[in-house]
């Protein structure tokens, strides 16, 4: 039997959990002349949303990680290029020859695709991409607009200082295009997008991805352990119990579960097996991990693990605020109700490192 859980990679299809009203909210959105701006914690499945809201439409769609790229000239050699595979040559060629700075273009023989470079030296970095974009927006036609999707949007400020400002004058005059801004780093996605000072300001619809509800995700884990055991309910709490349902945490435990029950039979303590399993093969990662970290940090995680208040540290206040938002930025926690750990295992490989 296939294992019905994924995790580590973009889901779609079954393995995709719930999330019905965001799609129908990022479907009007699309639908629209407006941007869409989604923002939620890492791993919580912004892109294999996207990916399923735009393998609906069936409209030309262009995703690019902002994480993979090292300035404005590269982003546009990249977006170009899964341009050109998308499109026919013979529609777009004379759109080249009035770029001011003219790509140097190579058919790959092996994936036979485009390959594109600008010239460095030429001109502005911020021209190509602006050539690039514009080209886009010439092409796109109202009933078909393409989509380009930005993922990490928040990687914007470290590819050029003036680059925001830049983009927002240029995109901002498109009509045949629609743009979809993802972020996993909330502080400095309100700060593009919500800040009066940013060319960004409420540029796009905003949407902010949660937790899937209790009830949705038990269903979903529930339905699919009831193809191999009959103690699913039980399985299906205590996995949601642990994740907090968080999804992605939520996938890889459900995922090592289905696994366990495979070779043997359930028993009372398998979810703890199954936990220490997982923490075992990422034991050495999170003493890496843990050594990067400073000590007031240390101090701020050990609390939060201990289900203590932040403020118990005996640290002042402004020093606690500093290390629970650098905390936030790296992606060790998140707020919700409270603070608490991101990953779930690191958590528990924390406070058994703590009682031994």
């Amino acid at each position: 039997m296939a294992n019905p859980f994924k995790f580590g990679s973009v889901v779609s299809k079954d393995f995709f959990t719930d999330r019905e009203k965001e799609m129908e909210h990022a479907k009007s959105v699309l639908a629209s002349s407006n941007h869409l701006v989604l923002m939620s914690p890492r791993r919580f499945g912004k892109t294999s949303l996207i990916n399923k809201v735009t393998d609906s439409l069936s409209r030309p769609i262009i995703y690019m990680d902002l994480q993979l790229a090292t300035d404005a000239s590269d982003l546009a050699t990249q977006i170009l290029k899964k341009f050109l595979n998308i499109n026919k040559w013979e529609k777009i060629k004379h759109f080249l020859a009035n770029f001011r700075i003219v790509p140097t273009l190579e058919l790959n023989p092996q994936t036979n695709g485009m390959e594109v470079s600008f010239a460095t030296s030429a001109g502005s970095k911020f021209t190509p991409l602006e050539d690039v974009l514009n080209l886009i927006e010439k092409t796109g036609k109202k009933n078909n607009k393409p989509i380009i999707v930005l993922d990490e949007f928040q990687e914007v400020m470290h590819l050029g200082k003036n680059l925001p400002k830049q983009l927002r004058a240029v995109i901002q005059h498109h009509k045949n295009v629609n743009y979809v801004f993802l972020g996993s780093l909330e502080s400095m996605m309100k700060a593009i997008f919500e800040s009066k000072k940013s060319p960004f300001y409420h540029f796009g619809y905003l949407m902010t991805l949660d937790k899937i509800p209790y009830d949705d995700f038990f269903d979903y884990l529930k339905k699919r352990f009831d193809k191999i055991t009959n103690k699913s309910e039980i399985i299906s709490k205590e996995i949601l119990e642990f994740t907090c349902q968080h999804p992605y945490y939520t996938q890889q435990l459900a995922f090592y579960c289905f696994s366990f029950l495979e070779k043997e039979r359930y028993k009372k303590d398998m979810l703890s097996l199954v936990i220490q399993g997982i923490i075992t093969i990422h034991n050495v990662d999170y003493e890496r991990l843990w050594n990067t970290i400073s000590q007031t940090d240390k101090k701020i995680l050990i609390n939060i693990a201990m289900q203590e208040k932040p403020s118990a540290i005996s640290r002042p206040a402004s020093t606690i605020y500093s290390g629970l938002s650098r905390l936030i930025k790296h992606g060790y926690i998140v707020k919700n109700e409270h603070y608490e750990f991101d990953d779930p295992f690191f958590k528990h490989w924390l406070v058994m490192r703590r009682s031994m």
